[in-house]
């Protein structure tokens, strides 16, 4: 103790060194305390942080499904290829390793670009790849400089891979890098955690509507790591699931004949089996490679793919929507029949033409086909038969029958971006226009509505349906590609559970009216060249397509321009009496359907039915004779200024114009963003 002579001094001494040692005993009490806190009480919560800091967690993407055709041929499938890839963490300085490992393997401007995207999004620790598909040279010369690159490595990674190429690619759709929008779509779904690690997703087709069965379930490892985040040792590890495998109801044989029998020319073919909607082939023609998408597209070929004029990254099968022309006429016939509007006997005299007020509506047989009952004016294709029948029974009726067989409504197909179409009817031309002039029906629009003209505007797979409920005898089944599903790890085999059959109400004794109308086109009437020496019985109907308004003038198939000229078309079924198969095909812009459309569907029956494998495309039915041109699109309707409008490709809102020009490819979509 210090001594004071002044003794109050000592004794504020002595007060402030109390004080002083109070203020120290609580500061040291405090301390303890909160080194007991964070020693014993949070002492788990410190060293799982401790823990979380000295491990990371990184995916191991699973291996993606196959898909396979109905056969057990391979459709899509993964690849192993080596690619060039860089841990951030430990290659330094990362725009000087590029650049010095541009000198030992070609990398790219796009590379680059890749390579900071994918880095802005991952962590220190992770892969980045920089070049995919390296060749076994460039491999090699790598290896011989390794030591130069710390933090890069070569690795096999799976990539996806087409065998087939282009067969059936508007089916099975393609793979690319994930963007912002299917970032959206993954979150929604729940799987942004199973989704961690991989660079590539579904974007169109099977691939896109079946993405999250083929993807799998995602394997992490345990890595160590160092205080900068560089991985130093991997500790365990959680295999990926592999993805569920598609097994489809496509013939991937058959899909290759019909394609190959399109040739050079373009259009759409959906065949399916009647008796349960599994869909056989679905053909656009023309078609792409989707192994060109499968690593991110290369600009110059999506350019091609993109500003192309016939349009190959369009699905004509299910998004074009086209006038079924007269293809529609069996369906009139069976309507009339059900609605009692006419009897198979009930005849009328066909003058080449029907007057309708002051407009006139002809028949494609200058002269007319004389007297003409149900049979004939489906076996020879009669207009003026349509014409009376679709006045006397009025667009109501009408419209209220074709919307039992499916035309104007998406058949739920299981693949998406699928057109509605146009059912005509006058609830639906209020909602297409906007002035009241103009929303108001004309009765002489219902007449060119009965051949498949006017406002009628549908997809091939709504007519290739409506061909199938029509050969089954009234019962429809939902369209389908994917006939099941296996999975991987238990080797079980789930089917795709399908929807109620549709019965359409259809009777008996109608079917076999117009089956039997059907069958006699094809023996003695306007495909009977294209079918001539079958060794089986199918039933059929040919179509020829308006383009444009005459506006009066006097059509030419070869002197219109290409993508103005008719569309071909034809629907049909076979064997007749028992169908295995219905389909309906469009060549576009190839005038009368018995000489384009018709010999696509021998090659493609003769296959499936017999076998017969075609040498080369079909060609046209030889000496068929060019239709006169009728100029009947649509009824003269003074107050609407649209009808004399080139519409274009129909939208899936399904608004054509009038007059429908049904698709001139090169003018059918905007240009596409590239995926």
């Amino acid at each position: 103790m210090p001594y004071f002579e002044d003794q109050d001094t000592g004794k504020r001494f002595q007060g402030r060194l109390s004080t002083a040692s109070v203020l120290m005993l609580i500061a040291f009490f405090v301390l303890a305390l909160r080194f007991f806190w964070l020693g014993v009480v949070q002492h788990g919560y410190y060293e799982t942080r401790a823990e979380d800091n000295r491990l990371a967690l990184v995916p191991v993407v699973p291996n993606r499904g196959l898909i396979f055709d109905r056969n057990g041929v391979l459709m899509a499938t993964n690849t192993s290829a080596y690619t060039l890839e860089i841990v951030s963490g430990l290659a330094g300085n990362i725009d000087e390793t590029i650049e010095r490992l541009s000198k030992v393997i070609t990398i790219e401007g796009k590379d680059k670009r890749r390579f900071k995207q994918l880095q802005r999004e991952a962590k220190t620790f992770e892969s980045i790849p920089l070049r995919s598909r390296l060749s076994e040279v460039e491999v090699a010369r790598f290896a011989a400089h390794r030591y130069q690159f710390p933090g890069v490595e070569v690795r096999a990674r799976l990539f996806r891979s087409y065998p087939l190429g282009e067969t059936g690619s508007h089916a099975l759709g393609y793979m690319g890098r994930i963007n912002t929008k299917d970032l959206e779509r993954i979150d929604e779904e729940g799987q942004a955690a199973n989704y961690r690690g991989t660079d590539h997703i579904g974007k169109t087709g099977l691939e896109q509507r079946y993405e999250f069965e083929m993807h799998g379930v995602s394997g992490f490892e345990s890595v160590e790591v160092d205080a900068g985040g560089r991985g130093i040792r991997v500790l365990s590890r959680t295999p990926p699931i592999s993805g569920n495998n598609l097994n489809l109801t496509i013939d991937a044989r058959l899909q290759q004949i019909a394609e190959q029998a399109f040739g050079k020319r373009r259009g759409a073919l959906v065949a399916i089996d009647p008796e349960n909607g599994e869909i056989l082939a679905l053909v656009s023609m023309p078609t792409y490679d989707p192994n060109l998408f499968v690593d991110g597209i290369r600009s110059d070929d999506w350019d091609v793919l993109n500003t192309d004029i016939n349009k190959p990254l369009l699905n004509r099968a299910i998004y074009g929507t086209y006038p079924p022309g007269s293809t529609f006429k069996p369906f009139m016939a069976l309507g009339a029949l059900t609605a009692g509007k006419r009897s198979p006997q009930q005849a009328i005299s066909d003058p080449g033409y029907f007057n309708f007020g002051n407009h006139t509506f002809r028949d494609d047989k200058k002269g007319g086909h004389g007297m003409v009952n149900m049979y004939t004016s489906i076996v020879h294709s009669c207009d003026t038969y349509y014409y009376i029948l679709a006045n006397e029974w009025g667009i109501d009726g009408l419209s209220a029958f074709m919307g039992r067989m499916g035309f104007g409504s998406k058949t739920g197909i299981d693949i998406d971006g699928e057109a509605k179409g146009v059912l005509p009817s006058p609830a639906w031309k209020e909602r297409r226009f906007k002035r009241p002039e103009q929303q108001k029906w004309y009765a002489g629009e219902t007449v060119s509505i009965g051949i498949g003209q006017g406002y009628n505007s549908y997809t091939m797979l709504q007519l290739a349906q409506a061909t199938a409920i029509l050969a089954n005898n009234g019962i429809g089944y939902k369209p389908h590609l994917v006939r099941s599903i296996s999975d991987v790890q238990s080797g079980q085999v789930r089917t795709v559970p399908q929807e109620k059959p549709h019965d359409a109400g259809l009777k008996p004794e109608h079917i076999e009216v117009i089956r039997n109308a059907m069958i006699g086109v094809n023996k003695e009437g306007t495909s009977a060249r294209a079918f001539a020496g079958a060794k089986y019985v199918a039933a059929g109907k040919t179509g020829t397509a308006q383009v444009f308004s005459l506006k009066g003038g006097t059509y030419s198939h070869g002197g219109t321009k290409e993508f103005l000229r008719d569309h071909a078309l034809f629907i049909a079924f076979a064997p007749a009496d028992k169908p295995k198969i219905a389909l309906a095909v469009i060549v576009e812009n190839a005038g009368f359907g018995a000489q384009s459309a018709a010999p696509i569907t021998r090659q493609v029956f003769d296959y499936y039915l017999q076998g017969i494998v075609p040498k080369g495309p079909a060609p046209d039915a030889p000496g068929e004779p060019e239709p006169e041109r009728r100029d009947v699109a649509l009824y003269a309707d003074p107050t609407n200024d649209d009808h004399d409008a080139l519409s274009g490709l129909n939208t899936p809102e399904g608004q054509p114009g009038p007059f429908v020009r049904m698709p001139a490819a090169h003018d059918a979509l905007p240009a596409r963003k590239k995926p």
